[in-house]
């Protein structure tokens, strides 16, 4: 796997303060995209335990409240056993943290995908830019939701996410 950039003490991609991971690679191509500098899963610098490190470090912030995968597209079809895994190290390392993971795709077309058991927001849908909204909180467009994982997982049908 490949990203761009990590940024960290972020307010902007998810709720409280936190690390984002802007990976390379993104297949939807969402014309005004803000990030299309991502979408070449060749682009950027290879994802390594050296990176991660750096990653974990940042984490381990006790004023950072989590993880927030975004890009490019975490769930591009050559990222996704890599996020997985790391999702899974991010859980058992920093369980009181919360992962959100921003996707061109719709929850419906991921939904049997193993790594919705480790996040606990899904920002879905690809952006749209006759839908833009700028009034609106963690996403850009209004067709794309907010969806608190867990709780969809558990009602089986989709639960927005509430700011705590």
């Amino acid at each position: 796997m490949r990203y761009h950039n990590i940024t960290k003490d972020d307010m902007l991609n998810g709720d409280g303060l936190r690390v984002v991971l802007w990976v390379s690679g993104c297949s939807h191509h969402c014309p005004y995209c803000h990030n299309a500098l991502t979408w070449d899963e060749d682009s950027g610098l290879i994802f390594d335990d050296e990176v991660k490190k750096e990653l974990f470090n940042a984490l381990e912030k006790d004023y950072i409240n989590g993880l927030t995968l975004s890009g490019g597209d975490p769930l591009f079809i050559n990222n996704r056993d890599e996020i997985l895994k790391l999702c899974k190290e991010v859980r058992q390392m920093f369980p009181t943290k919360t992962i959100w993971l921003y996707t061109g795709y719709q929850y419906e077309d991921i939904k049997e995908l193993d790594i919705l058991n480790y996040i606990d927001v899904l920002v879905d849908g690809p952006f749209i830019n006759e839908l833009k909204d700028v009034k609106l909180k963690w996403c850009g467009s209004s067709n794309q939701r907010i969806i608190d994982v867990p709780k969809t997982l558990k009602q089986e049908s989709i639960e927005l996410y509430k700011t705590k």
